[in-house]
């Protein structure tokens, strides 16, 4: 296995956890990987550690692509944020104090702490936290670095703060991944009424998969969810905590990467909805995922007076075409299946329909890609197949 060396001028942890720079400057060669490292102070644990940060920046958070920036474990990588995620967080939060109580490898504080004067991080891993402290003094960043336990800031604590942001720890002592606030680490639902006395706006990261309608009976005084994509991928879901109980919580759909604008809705606007049904006509429009996740299916309707297919088959259609969905927008016809040419090539989309893609593909005979789509769903009428044209 051949490995590209970390080189010219770089910082990197050594055994005896002190930050040295080492003085020696290389080009990047290639090694081969053997029993040991060719650096004495320098692990091969280590080294591929670097070399693993690096290959993740370069898709997820890219502002770290500079010399002596160091990188940590991979499991911490993995629980990070993206930049691109961060980045538009980032917007909707200002002031004075912020604060992140979980702030790991500190790429959301980095990005959500730009409009603040004062910036505080709190990290129980002190390893974590010094890589963090080094890479912000590389970055030219400043904040106030605690190696604390939360609950025993949160003990200790008489400060008061603009946001108070969280990203709980989504896996339990086995490693298995959790999603109800209960489960987490910390558990949100036993400190929400401290967070909220010592903030005015608090901010939680929470997975993609949070139940919605549960979230919203579990915590209080939520006016704000954003439910964030990239290209189509729901990356996660951030709630906004105020010290007041709303009356209202207004709810983004975002999907980042895409030319689709952001959707807004009032929670609760899709329990008084009604849509209209409709076999497919010349456009059929599949929302976003950040959409489908919302559940707003029948408000997607009404918003944009298209009709639905079936109550279960959340494929819209209409005769005019409608631009500004968020979502993919096909002009079609129905088909039937003997129109289906073996060794033909389709993007195959399942919906409501018992057949998965794969099972589609074995089934007709079919190659995967192309230009055109292959879609097979139900309406009001029973199951159908639709091409695009």
């Amino acid at each position: 296995m051949k490995i590209c060396a970390i080189c010219g001028k770089n910082y990197i942890k050594s055994r005896n956890s002190k930050l040295y720079q080492r003085k020696s400057k290389y080009r990047f060669t290639f090694f081969t990987v053997k029993k040991k490292s060719p650096f004495p102070e320098v692990s091969m644990q280590e080294i591929v550690q670097q070399i693993k940060g690096k290959q993740v920046a370069q898709k997820k958070f890219p502002f770290l692509l500079k010399d002596r920036i160091i990188f940590p474990p991979q499991l911490n990588l993995e629980q990070s944020s993206s930049e691109k995620t961060a980045l538009y967080k980032s917007r909707i939060l200002k002031g004075k104090k912020f604060i992140d109580l979980t702030s790991g490898f500190g790429i959301d504080a980095y990005y959500l702490s730009q409009n603040f004067d004062e910036i505080t991080l709190v990290e129980q891993n002190s390893d974590l936290l010094e890589i963090v402290e080094h890479n912000w003094d590389i970055l030219d960043k400043k904040a106030k670095f605690l190696n604390q336990k939360l609950e025993d800031f949160l003990n200790d604590n008489k400060a008061y703060f603009n946001v108070v942001y969280l990203d709980p720890a989504r896996r339990d002592n086995n490693k298995n991944k959790v999603f109800l606030l209960e489960d987490l680490s910390p558990n949100i639902i036993e400190i929400q009424e401290e967070l909220r006395l010592i903030s005015d706006e608090v901010v939680i990261k929470l997975s993609p998969l949070i139940d919605l309608k549960y979230l919203v009976s579990v915590l209080k005084g939520i006016f704000r969810i954003e439910i964030i994509a990239v290209k189509n991928d729901v990356k996660e879901v951030v709630v906004f905590l105020s010290k007041e109980n709303s009356e209202n919580i207004i709810c983004n759909c975002v999907n980042l990467e895409s030319d689709e604008s952001v959707f807004t809705f009032n929670w609760g606007d899709e329990e008084n909805t009604a849509a209209e049904y409709s076999e497919p006509e010349k456009f059929i429009y599949i929302p976003n995922n950040s959409i489908l996740k919302a559940g707003i299916f029948n408000l997607i309707s009404q918003r944009f007076g298209l009709k639905k297919l079936h109550p279960n088959t959340h494929i819209y259609t209409s005769n005019e075409k409608v631009n500004d969905f968020p979502g993919r927008i096909l002009e079609v016809e129905v088909i039937d299946a003997k129109q289906i040419k073996k060794k033909s090539q389709f993007n195959i989309i399942s919906k409501n329909y018992p057949l998965k893609p794969e099972e589609i593909k074995r089934k007709y005979g079919l190659k995967d890609g192309g230009d055109q789509y292959l879609i097979f769903t139900q309406s009001k009428k029973g199951k159908i197949i639709i091409k695009s044209v």
